[in-house]
């Protein structure tokens, strides 16, 4: 999955830009950062994030979504769901995200994430106030009945292991700095309010 430390190259030196972080977030005239959308599978964390960047978008912001199936359809493709694979994918994602942040850019990640370990890692890759993780909170009984790839009946069936939730733990966040409550309010509802919590943080 990953290389052994005696495959890493120790040959490494880290080349400095020219252009500095400063400079591009003047250029870009936003705040960049981390919107780290983590829930259990069908609480809606795609859909929340895709929709906020159309509404950031319309805005003149530069963003980006990165979507967690869409993430394993080529970086992470080689990367299976045991507990070991899954933090490796969240650390790509993080170093990932981090160069996004590093361009001036406003990165939406939507990914299950299930381990607070991992997301506090990919925290501490920023600035404080740069990674803003946001709950998609939903109830395992709600995410099974919307159940959109039909994954929780595969699961239930024996057919995908180590499904979240299933049998497989998710850890939800214990101080995100924000929760999104997906099964009591529509998605409009829910844009609105990410939407106000970025301007408090001065943000957009």
């Amino acid at each position: 999955m990953t290389n052994s430390n005696n495959d890493r190259s120790t040959n490494v030196v880290w080349h400095e830009h020219r252009v500095a972080h400063e400079s591009r977030v003047q250029r870009l005239g936003q705040k960049p950062g981390i919107l780290w959308f983590t829930g259990l599978s069908g609480s809606g964390k795609s859909t929340l994030a895709n929709a906020l960047e159309a509404s950031l978008f319309e805005q003149g912001r530069l963003t980006y979504v990165l979507d967690g199936d869409n993430i394993r359809h080529g970086l992470n493709r080689d990367l299976g769901f045991t507990d070991e694979a899954r933090v490796e994918n969240i650390r790509r994602i993080g170093e990932v995200a981090k160069l996004f942040v590093d361009a001036g850019v406003i990165v939406l990640t939507a990914f299950i994430s299930p381990f607070r370990a991992d997301r506090e890692i990919v925290r501490s890759l920023v600035e404080p106030g740069q990674f803003i993780e946001i709950h998609a909170r939903a109830p395992l009984d709600v995410c099974e009945q919307r159940d959109p790839k039909g994954l929780y009946k595969k699961a239930r069936a024996g057919e995908i292991p180590h499904f979240t939730g299933i049998d497989s733990p998710y850890e939800a966040p214990e101080n995100p700095e924000l929760i999104v409550d997906t099964a009591d309010h529509g998605l409009e509802a829910c844009v609105a309010q990410i939407s106000d919590a970025l301007r408090e943080r001065g943000m957009i």
